[in-house]
Formats: structure tokens, sequence, C-alpha cells
């Protein structure tokens, strides 16, 4: 099966590069899945421009036809996303907001950061979007409070304890997308 690790912040500087870096490393150990980095940074997707509705699927722009084979390529998401105003990073929504069938039937685990809430809150309001969207949004998610103090010379340094949940996120995507693959036959 295969996961996609995706960068939620385009931001010069952001702290979600190396956090998904050491996430993605993580996942690659894993055996579950082929896992691919989706840095929406290079995907690079303008304000949501296409005249049709996503559910009809007929794309005008390269940039979304692009898009599209990347998420139907998935089996299962983690979404490595900020905390922006108690809310979701703006490219995340916009770039789940150009799809929809693409994302149907497909399990989302996260890995937020921010300070004391450790982005939970944004988390909380994507999973609203995400079962719109046909999604299962997992309970199971590493929260990163105060991110900042494991981040040394560009590279995110975890503890004991974001491994062991990160092995646990690993684990039941793997249940939920192997389940919910019988629905997208």
């Amino acid at each position: 099966m295969k996961l996609h690790v995706v960068i939620a912040s385009t931001r010069p500087g952001r702290a979600g590069l190396p956090i998904a870096q050491w996430f993605f490393a993580s996942a690659q150990r894993y055996a579950g899945f082929e896992s691919t980095l989706v840095d929406l940074a290079e995907v690079n997707l303008p304000f949501l421009d296409e005249a049709a509705h996503p559910r009809l699927r007929t794309y005008a722009h390269e940039h979304t036809k692009r898009w599209s084979a990347i998420v139907d390529a998935a089996d299962a998401f983690v979404f490595v996303a900020p905390e922006y105003n108690y809310s979701v990073a703006p490219p995340l929504l916009n770039a789940l907001d150009y799809l929809f069938h693409e994302w149907s039937y497909k399990p989302a685990g996260f890995v937020s950061y921010g300070g004391i809430a450790a982005g939970a809150r944004s988390t909380q309001m994507l999973k609203s979007t995400l079962t719109a969207l046909r999604m299962m949004p997992l309970p199971d998610a590493v929260h990163i409070p105060f991110f900042w103090q494991q981040l040394k010379d560009g590279t995110f340094h975890a503890n004991e304890a974001q491994e062991k949940t990160a092995a646990a996120l690993l684990a039941e995507l793997e249940r939920w997308a192997g389940a919910l693959k019988t629905l997208r036959v």
C-alpha cells in the first residue's frame, strides 16, 4: 500500500519540512507502506482555479491533473500540519478542496505541531473537512508541543514518546487503509 506524507506548510523557513522528514524516515522503515513525501510547496497549487466542481473530475489545468494523479495513487495519508490561528494551514485546505473522488475512502493520520496546543486545534478542524471528502480521519496522531525546542541545525529530533506514537499511527493507518481499499474497488 502507498502512504503519502504531506507537508502542509509552504512558508519559507517552515518547521514542517524537518518534522515531515523525521516522520517520513519512520514511515520508510515501516514495512506496511511504500512511502512518498509530498511537499505542497513543490506542488505549488494556485488558489483554487478550476471552474467545474471537483465532483465532476473535469479538470482544465495541468497542475490539477498532476495533483489528482498524486492523490489518486495513495492508499493513506499523513498530514504534517501546523496550527495557524487555531485553524488549518491555508495551503492544505486549498489542496484538499481541489479534488473530491481522489480522497474518498482513504484514511488520514496527523503529525501536528505548534505551541502548547501542539496543533491539536487545527487537526480537529481538519477532521470535519476530511469527513466531507469521505476520508477516515484517525484519532491517532503525533502532537508536537513547543516543536522549536526539538529543532537543531535544521533537523527535528523526536523524543521516545513521539517515536512510539509515530509507530502506533503507522500501524493504525495500515489497518484502516487495508479495510477501506475494498470500498474503492
